[in-house]
């Protein structure tokens, strides 16, 4: 092993470490260096199909983009995607291996760190640089004797840690000297530095906070960082991230935010797209009149979710846009709840249930089976090319008009007799500027020449850029050494 590793841990949850190794990965990536991420656990529903046929959290996706390598499972070895309140499905190196209770999860941390060092182990052999993502808070003491994605890991990885802070919450240097404060001293002794994160204003006026810091630290500053304008160009980790309303002039498209929502960063390019206005829909609020396209995103608990949307008195909502002449779009779990019958006999989401769907499609769903986990290509039964990625359990059946026609030979996903109620399982596709367009087109809207791609590349440059004028870099690679790993036990 003769890579150099260096970890980002929080002082909470959303202070921006995945932001923050993306703008590393890819200023060290400009600098010649190998770099791979790695996140050794996860909680997030909007998840990534990797090219080796599993799924890791979306933000490990655009890190490995920012690296300029294909992902892999190896960079998020546990993901966690919630289910309910209290539990979540538990994927180890990209397959599903079943459900767990956060209490029971705690139990089969420990059995987890084995896998978790023998994808770190293999990131580390083919890397210069292995850029380490936390999760949560490091200061989390009352779960640490079963921690693999903190100190935990960083102990067992023998790998040095960078504390990040957000100043835009409050309460930075109390945040930071607590931490001090509160962990092991062992653990302490891994921190090498700390940054700020979120700065707004005149640096000069925050000096004296990063001295009285250092000094009851004993960590050295290595960075304040101003806040990045442009992130919300990037994919958001998880619903935390999830955008707010932005009105515009442009076509009016509403997605359903219900509370289990799965990759809604997916809608990112109709979000940027200046010809869209693009609205989240929370319970509580209507969907708007005014929308010409409403959407049904995917779910990671499609029964409860539906139960949600129906509570919120959306189903009434939809059944006045279809009325109006408006347009549906379901994407994998709301394409299930769009059809006849949703069944899930094995309680594959929690427990066994079967419930009557919307019946705007002539489908029926059963969840059961292998996850499927596949990216995909092809083009729409209008002629229209696709990209995507499908992830999901469950098979629907009935008898429909496609909606597409993948390159697989397998057509898939359903069309009411008009075309304006349409469901598929591909995520993704747009994203693709093609099918974005065909779809503004279609709507009667004005499609721009938006690139999403290309914006972000773009913003994935200037945030490297602006790591680097805040951050010292060099002072990070030196700090960053080889793993001494210890067996997990």
């Amino acid at each position: 092993m003769t890579a150099r590793a260096l970890m980002v841990q929080g002082t909470g949850s959303d202070v921006g470490k995945s932001l923050i190794v993306a703008g590393l990965a890819r200023a060290f990536t400009r600098r010649g260096l190998g770099v791979r991420p790695f996140k050794p656990q996860n909680m997030s529903n909007n998840a990534a199909v990797t090219a080796d046929g599993g799924e890791i959290g979306r933000a490990q996706a655009l890190q490995a983009r920012a690296a300029r390598v294909a992902p892999t499972v190896h960079m998020n070895p546990v993901l966690l995607k919630p289910q309910s309140e209290i539990g979540a499905q538990v994927v180890v190196q990209g397959k599903v291996v079943g459900s767990a209770k956060a209490r029971d999860y705690q139990a089969m941390r420990p059995q987890l760190l084995g896998a978790v060092l023998k994808s770190f182990r293999k990131l580390a052999a083919e890397a210069d640089l292995v850029l380490v993502e936390g999760a949560g808070s490091a200061s989390e003491v009352n779960l640490r004797d079963t921690d693999i994605a903190n100190m935990g890991f960083a102990r067992s990885a023998g790998v040095p840690v960078v504390l990040l802070g957000d100043i835009d919450r409050g309460g930075v240097i109390a945040s930071l000297v607590g931490t001090k404060a509160v962990i092991d001293p062992a653990d302490a002794a891994m921190i090498v530095g700390f940054i700020v994160n979120r700065f707004r204003g005149d640096p000069s006026l925050f000096d004296d906070g990063l001295k009285t810091i250092s000094a009851k630290t004993d960590w050295p500053a290595l960075g304040l960082v101003p806040y990045f304008n442009a992130a919300h160009r990037l994919p958001a980790e998880d619903a935390l991230g999830l955008p707010m309303a932005a009105p515009g002039d442009g076509l009016k498209i509403a997605v359903l935010a219900y509370p289990r929502i799965a990759n809604f960063d997916e809608f990112d390019p109709l979000r940027l797209d200046p010809a869209v206005n693009l609205v989240f829909v929370r319970p509580g609020q209507p969907i708007p009149g005014d929308a010409a396209l409403v959407i049904l995103p995917g779910s990671k608990a499609t029964i409860s979710d539906l139960a949600a949307l129906r509570q919120a008195g959306w189903q009434i909502d939809l059944q006045a846009h279809v009325r109006r002449g408006g347009h549906v779009l379901g994407i994998c779990g709301g394409y299930q709840m769009l059809g006849r019958s949703v069944a899930d006999p094995k309680g594959i989401e929690g427990h066994s249930a079967a419930v009557e769907g919307l019946g705007f499609l002539p489908v029926d769903t059963v969840l059961e089976g292998d996850k499927v986990l596949v990216e995909i290509t092809g083009e729409t039964a209008a002629g229209v090319p696709f990209k995507g990625y499908e992830m999901h359990v469950g098979r629907t059946t009935g008898t429909v008009r496609p909606l597409l026609r993948p390159g697989n030979g397998y057509d898939q996903g359903a069309m009411s007799e008009d075309g304006r109620i349409v469901g598929c399982y591909v995520h993704g596709f747009l994203s693709d500027d093609r099918q974005r367009r065909a779809w503004l087109n279609r709507l009667g809207g004005i499609a721009s020449a938006f690139d999403y791609e290309v914006d972000v590349e773009a913003t994935l440059d200037q945030l490297a850029d602006h790591i680097e004028r805040h951050v010292d870099c060099d002072r990070l690679l030196a700090l960053a050494r080889e793993p001494r790993i210890t067996p997990a036990r």
